[in-house]
């Protein structure tokens, strides 16, 4: 069995509901996972938007969410989770906005795709503080055992 990542908020290509954006309540939409390969001791989440600022003329990934050291064992996250209620040791990386939470889709213009990428890695690792997801991809070299990918899209209104 491969690794999954699915949302029960909309569906693989599909548009993110407002409520998960910048025009609505900006909160994370929920996410579930499944067979997470043996010997996975933690799990890593990065939310990017490769088409910033413009999808006809992308100059910058725009990151949106970084989470690692989420346990193995954990099958998902629940729409709105705020950090406190992130499964027991997960640690919360720094976006573009420079904060270390969920900044939804709020793109200046187009249809973006914005990729969930779930990484299952080989280690748990040392505290790395409220690291970018450049130094967390540095931290992950050789210890990815599966990863897998959910996109969405968003356009304002």
């Amino acid at each position: 069995m491969s690794l999954t990542l699915t949302s029960p908020d909309f569906e693989p290509g599909g548009s993110i509901p407002s409520v998960h954006t910048c025009e609505g309540a900006d909160t994370s939409p929920a996410l579930s996972w499944s067979g997470v390969p043996p010997g996975t001791k933690s799990l890593a989440l990065i939310v990017d938007d490769p088409d910033a600022p413009d999808p006809a003329a992308p100059q910058r990934t725009w990151v949106h969410w970084v989470l690692y050291n989420i346990p193995p064992e954990a099958t998902g996250l629940p729409a709105a989770v705020p950090p406190q209620d992130l499964p027991a040791g997960t640690r919360i990386g720094q976006n573009d906005w420079k904060d270390a939470r969920y900044g939804g889709p709020c793109p200046p213009i187009g249809r973006h795709r914005y990729f969930f990428k779930l990484y299952a890695l080989s280690d748990e690792l040392s505290e790395l503080g409220h690291v970018t997801k450049n130094h967390l991809e540095k931290a992950m070299d050789g210890l990815i055992i599966e990863q897998v990918e959910l996109v969405g899209t968003y356009q304002k209104r």
